[in-house]
């Protein structure tokens, strides 16, 4: 079967769409404003329901704009690639994903909102806190990791309750902190689960 100039045309069009969503979505979620399908829709010159032939809902499509915008691990954490010490390294860790949360706070609520009321959808949430967690733990793999893996599994659970979103905005919209004072909040008590966890398999 023969292409026709028309098919790709087609193609090339429907690519030249879902690029400038993808694009008017990532520009949206780095004012760290509202995210939102017809705000979106607005911005890359297309109708709604044009969005959403191209991304079946709000979290797919913000989990796409995402892609690469956060850096890996190693990368985000390469300020203390040096040290040890994983109370160190899980306080840097726990404020870098904490500010970028803030920076792009807008679409993290919105895809927080969609995935309470879509259950479906939370695996098109990024994981990036647990790659996080286990990047600034790695020191502990060979020590506690190794002689009570169930002790470091539940270090890394714990950590997840913190290092979050979630915790977040239940410090600056329920317990009415400041944005630098609830990361500041969450910083101490990552470090207070870590050392704790330490403490109990030195």
């Amino acid at each position: 079967m023969t292409t026709t100039r028309t098919d790709t045309g087609r193609t090339n069009q429907k690519k030249r769409t879902r690029t400038a969503i993808v694009q008017a979505a990532r520009e949206l979620i780095e004012t760290g404003g509202e995210v939102t399908m017809p705000e979106i829709a607005r911005a890359a010159l297309v109708s709604e329901a044009t969005a959403y032939r191209y991304f079946p809902d709000l979290p797919s499509l913000i989990s796409e704009a995402l892609a690469g915008v956060w850096p890996a691990p190693a990368e985000a954490l390469a300020p203390v690639a040096h040290s040890t010490d994983p109370v160190e390294r899980v306080a840097f860790a726990c404020e870098f994903l904490l500010r970028g949360i803030l920076a792009r706070q807008g679409s993290v609520r919105a895809m927080i909102s969609a995935t309470i009321t879509q259950p479906k959808t939370a695996s098109a949430r990024p994981g990036i806190r647990f790659a996080l967690i286990d990047h600034a733990l790695a020191p502990l793999e060979a020590t506690v990791g190794a002689t009570d893996p169930e002790a470091f599994a539940q270090l890394k659970r714990d950590l997840a309750v913190v290092v979050s979103a979630e915790a977040l905005f239940t410090l600056t919209d329920l317990c009415g902190l400041a944005p630098q004072a609830a990361v500041a909040s969450a910083v101490r008590t990552a470090t207070t689960l870590t050392e704790a966890a330490v403490r109990a398999t030195s």
